[in-house]
């Protein structure tokens, strides 16, 4: 299929590059146009361009604003549009209406994973929408993903993603925790990842990040800054449902410290930074 990607960051890079192996004639745009070169797509100069004669447009942007900006650029008309972005609710129901002034069939398709899923082309993929509409993605899903979740009218698999998103936060922050406590009790972290080694208590996450947040030290594979925008939608869904979540708002807290100390750039799992400047005051 001919696709229009918008957007080649640390997720849509190696996404846009799975599309193109996978056979599909892909054009690509980022504002920063390097980070769309060598990726087997045609590198386009505007989201118009890339859009131009489009069977589906991709978006893998930053946030829902952004989406908006770059679709309102882009201007494409009675195509499919997946849009891949983590953007909250409310977004997604603007986002929504915009495609159906544009006489767009919109998929609500999120994708659970980081850097490394997504580069590997296993990533789990959320579709929400018209069915025959997350049919015709269905390839596109195949490439990059392992395995695809369908599931009812769009603002379903956005709602199911931040869920996740929450499980996948919270999980880092209870693991800055412990590191941090471990510490502070003059306890070897390295003996609390040896002590739930092949128990029921052992998560593979503790294992792949656990070493790199007691060294201090993680390759980028989410940065903290999305992070935490996907905790302020997290908390900007709840709000909007009538709860009111003890963990999510704590958590919140540690990982704008760790932004505020200048990490917003690295990893998540370095919030561990600002658990430990926390413990020990």
């Amino acid at each position: 299929m001919r696709i229009g990607f918008l957007g080649t960051g640390i997720m849509g890079a190696p996404m846009a590059r799975h599309l193109a192996d996978a056979g599909h004639e892909v054009a690509a745009w980022n504002r920063t146009r390097e980070k769309a070169e060598g990726l087997g797509a045609r590198v386009a100069d505007s989201p118009a361009e890339a859009v131009d004669g489009a069977e589906v447009v991709v978006t893998m942007l930053t946030d829902g604003g952004v989406v908006e900006d770059v679709i309102g650029q882009a201007a494409p008309r009675d195509t499919t549009w997946w849009q891949a972005s983590t953007v909250g609710i409310a977004a997604t129901e603007r986002l929504a209406l915009l495609a159906q002034r544009q006489g767009l069939a919109y998929v609500d398709g999120p994708v659970l994973g980081t850097k490394g899923p997504a580069e590997q082309g296993q990533l789990v993929v959320l579709a929400a929408g018209p069915a025959d509409a997350v049919d015709r993605c269905a390839p596109l899903f195949d490439a990059v993903g392992s395995r695809t979740m369908r599931l009812g009218e769009a603002g379903e698999a956005t709602r199911l993603k931040l869920v996740l998103n929450h499980w996948v936060l919270a999980v880092t922050g209870a693991l800055a925790e412990t590191i941090a406590l471990a510490e502070g009790l003059d306890v070897d972290p390295r003996l609390f990842l040896d002590g739930i080694e092949g128990g029921a208590l052992d998560i593979g996450y503790a294992k792949l990040k656990g070493p790199g947040m007691i060294e201090g030290e993680l390759p980028v594979a989410f940065p903290l800054g999305l992070a935490l925008k996907d905790l302020d939608l997290v908390l900007e869904a709840a709000e909007r449902h009538e709860l009111h979540p003890a963990l999510a708002p704590a958590l919140r807290t540690r990982y704008a410290r760790a932004a505020e100390d200048g990490l917003g750039d690295a990893d998540m799992g370095m919030v561990v930074e600002a658990v430990r400047r926390a413990s020990a005051r």
